[in-house]
């Protein structure tokens, strides 16, 4: 079984988009949603440095867009009916959401862009970061947190852990790491995932109540607790409330497990889930897909995992 995730925000690089936008059509729908949410995603996604992409109310539509953007080639062709599920991480799961059916493409790059300007507005109101821990001892590490008063943002499995909190906290926790622990500050607005996201939450709220919502099509995990979604209302309001709650992709990928996947395709901009895979799903096949160049490597994958059960069935 070959799931399909997004990642979350951090991934976007300079140009990422410029690939994509070579296709007349995707350039025509990439402008369409820029239209509708009134940031010019194509400008964004080609010609603008890492600086201002970085600014969280760009960043997050341009991460959807992009990953919209690589499922329907990716799953073109009927080559959906091979794809045993989806998730993402962080602000992927809006990505994740209109891949299994639950939003519409446009809801949901409106909808983030929402999410994006809201958590930006929200990172304004006092100096807060965050900082990826990279191995350790876990107690050690929980009990340096609770002494800086710093929370754990995002559990990425893999021996990764993302924290956050006031800034001059991510500094002296950078400064003064855990014993065998490298703590590297990212370059972020603010303590996503925390309690200082919750206007965002009161914001992003009645939006989301607003749009759309069916239940998925696909298999779909959700970031609260590694748990499988059936109910697509659910799973948009966990989405909202979770703005201000941590991301248990560690979770996720333990449910991966149980549910037996054997490959995993990363869509645009990829390279983060796949690293984490390969730490924390040992020996499962992966793809990142970086420009269209990497989806033959991709569509080779769903298509053996077909083959295989096809070839199992007989």
């Amino acid at each position: 079984m070959i799931v399909v995730v997004a990642p979350g925000q951090g991934s976007q690089t300079p140009g990422f988009l410029a690939p994509w936008l070579e296709d007349s059509a995707v350039r025509d729908r990439v402008g369409q949603w820029s239209e509708a949410i009134g940031v010019d995603l194509a400008e964004h996604g080609t010609n603008s440095d890492a600086d201002t992409i970085k600014d969280t109310a760009l960043a997050q539509p341009l991460i959807v867009a992009a990953g919209l953007v690589t499922a329907d080639a990716l799953l073109a062709d009927g080559r959906r009916d091979l794809v045993g599920g989806v998730a993402g991480h962080s602000v992927g799961e809006f990505t994740a959401a209109a891949v299994a059916g639950v939003l519409t493409p446009t809801d949901a790059v409106s909808l983030v862009a929402e999410r994006g300007r809201a958590m930006a507005a929200a990172a304004a109101l006092e100096p807060t970061s965050m900082a990826a821990v990279l191995g350790g001892d876990a107690d050690a590490l929980a009990a340096a947190l609770e002494s800086l008063g710093l929370t754990a943002a995002n559990h990425n499995g893999g021996g990764q852990t993302v924290v956050a909190g006031p800034a001059e906290a991510i500094a002296r926790l950078a400064a003064e790491p855990p014993a065998k622990a490298r703590v590297i500050p990212l370059a972020v607005a603010g303590a996503f995932h925390t309690r200082f996201m919750a206007p965002a939450v009161d914001r992003v709220a009645p939006v989301a109540a607003a749009a759309t919502v069916q239940d998925p099509t696909l298999p779909l995990w959700t970031n609260a607790d590694g748990s499988r979604v059936t109910d697509g209302r659910h799973f948009v309001d966990l989405m909202v409330r979770q703005i201000a709650n941590p991301v248990h992709w560690d979770a996720v990928m333990a449910s991966f497990q149980q549910a037996g996947v054997t490959g995993i395709i990363e869509l645009a901009p990829a390279g983060a889930l796949v690293g984490l895979a390969k730490r924390g799903l040992r020996g499962t096949p992966t793809v990142a897909i970086k420009t269209p160049e990497d989806l033959p490597a991709a569509v080779e994958l769903l298509q053996s995992a077909a083959a295989d059960t096809t070839e199992g069935t007989r």
